[in-house]
Order: structure tokens, then sequence, then C-alpha cells
């Protein structure tokens, strides 16, 4: 195992010592055990644990335990679509998002992710022509303004990902959305795999990173850590895997985090079992040693 002092020990000559972090196995409901085991793991990041923002000794213990081993709470996930077709669901959902950011305020967090959400019947995240549509973007300007204007963050952001087929869908839309919202509260979740919907992206990532980077950077608050392989079919498949076994470059990656002017944790995500988590963590300690960056 990659402990924590270890991953600490790397010299970087330039840029922000690199908070990583992802899910944990320890079957705990104690913040303090939950904040050790981070530690444990070389983690300075981690996803909140579950609460209820009205809990407000949980929040509490939350925050004081995971500050004390110098973890920060990275984000509080909505994932659920504010703009599913049925108007119930589309409300219920919406207060959902409410109640998340309310809850990413009171513990501390650096951001609430969700996606825009999609017109898809079927498939919260899926693709429907009107995706791309003006009528999508002016529906998550006011979604992202009404979350927002409720809970009135300080401490936090309202965050929306990339999709690849959804706005945004890459740097440019992006700007666009955070100019459009208007709203301090308002800032970017970067998780570049899902940006890479094409094969110029998929073959040029570096640059793409590059760019998101550049046009983004001053409104990131928190990244995921993914990678990406291309299945060789009779049409376009990239598959999510471990970091490491696909073909993102993760020295661009962790090298425009580093320049950032906050410490944006970066967070494994989807993998399935300790030991995929251990692989994809180790892959990108690796990768930071070689190109001289360090972890908190």
């Amino acid at each position: 195992m990659f402990v924590g002092a270890t991953a600490a020990a790397f010299a970087a000559p330039s840029g922000k010592a690199i908070r990583l972090g992802g899910p944990i196995f320890l079957k705990s409901d104690d913040p303090r055990e939950l904040a050790r085991e981070h530690r444990r793991l070389g983690y300075s990041a981690a996803y909140c644990p579950e609460a209820k923002a009205g809990d407000t000794a949980r929040v509490r213990e939350i925050e004081e335990a995971f500050a004390a081993e110098n973890v920060v709470i990275a984000e509080v996930g909505a994932w659920v679509n504010m703009l599913d077709p049925d108007a119930e669901k589309r409300a219920k959902n919406l207060r959902y998002v409410t109640e998340r950011l309310t809850l990413a305020e009171a513990v501390g967090a650096r951001c609430c992710p969700d996606i825009a959400g999609s017109y898809n019947p079927k498939v919260w995240y899926g693709p429907n022509p009107k995706n791309l549509s003006q009528e999508f973007f002016d529906a998550t300007v006011e979604n992202c303004r009404r979350v927002i204007d409720e809970v009135q963050p300080k401490r936090t952001k309202f965050t929306i990902e990339m999709m690849g087929w959804s706005l945004p869908d890459g740097p440019d839309s992006y700007v666009k959305l955070v100019r459009a919202v208007d709203r301090s509260g308002f800032a970017v979740h970067l998780d570049v795999c899902n940006g890479i919907n094409c094969p110029e992206k998929f073959y040029r990532n570096r640059e793409f990173i590059a760019e998101c980077f550049r046009k983004l950077g001053p409104w990131i608050t928190s990244c995921h850590a993914k990678d990406l392989q291309w299945i060789p079919e009779m049409n376009v498949h990239f598959v999510e895997v471990i970091p490491g076994r696909g073909e993102v470059d993760y020295r661009a990656y962790l090298t425009e985090l580093a320049k950032l002017p906050v410490d944006a944790p970066l967070m494994l995500e989807h993998l399935k079992t300790a030991e995929e988590y251990d692989e994809g963590k180790r892959y990108i300690m690796k990768v930071a040693q070689e190109t001289g960056l360090s972890f908190a």
C-alpha cells in the first residue's frame, strides 16, 4: 500500500501540491476513522461521507475530523437529471440538488457537482438531439441560477460537468455557460475524459487538456481522474478504464493541475474495487513522481 508519508515526500520544483482522493472501502460511519483511512491510503481529498445538512452535529463532526487529517471534502455529488422530461421528476430532482448544495455549503466542500441533465426520457444522462440546443442551454442556465440563488453558497460552488453529447460539451461551451449563469457561486468541475468525444480529441488529448485548463482554469474547483481506451469496432467506441491502462496523458493533466491558483482536488471515480482504485492511484503517483510534482 502506498502510504501518505511517501506520497507527500515527492519534491516539486514548482506548482502546488496535488490533492488526490477517491472512494474508500472501510466499513465505518465514524468520521474520524474515515478521515484517518483516507490518510492511510495517501489521499488528501475525499467524497463527503453520508450526511444531511440539517444534522448539524454530524456535519460539524465530519468537517472537524477531516480537517484534523488535512483531508478536504472535494465534493458532495448530486447526480440527478435537472432536465428530466417529466415535470414532477424534474422538480423533485431540483429539490435534491438544492439539498446537496446546502450540504456542501454546510460541510465546507469544494463543490457540489452534477451534469446539466438530458431530455432523454429513459436514461438520465443519455443522448437526445435537444441536448445540444439553445433550449437546453437556456434551461440549464435557469436551473443553475435557481439552485445557487436558493442556497446562496459562500464556502462552496455549484458545478456542472462536461458531457460528450450534452452541453457543456467542451471548454468553449463551458465558458459560455459560466458567463451566462453569472453567479459567484458557480464554478467548473473538470472531467477531461467526458470532453473527449471524437478521434481528434482522443489522439491529441494533451492539447485538449491544455485547452481546458487554459480556458477554464480561473473557475476550476475540482477534477475527476479517469482514463480512456479505444475499443476497435466499425465505429468510434471509447471506454473508461483504470488510470494508466488508457491513453489520457496524465503527465499533461497533473502538470496543468499543479499550475492552478487553487489546490483543486483530483478524484478517482467509476472503478469497482479497492484493488482497482489502488492501481489507478499508484499510476497517478508514479507519473507525478516522474514529473517532479508533489501531493498534499
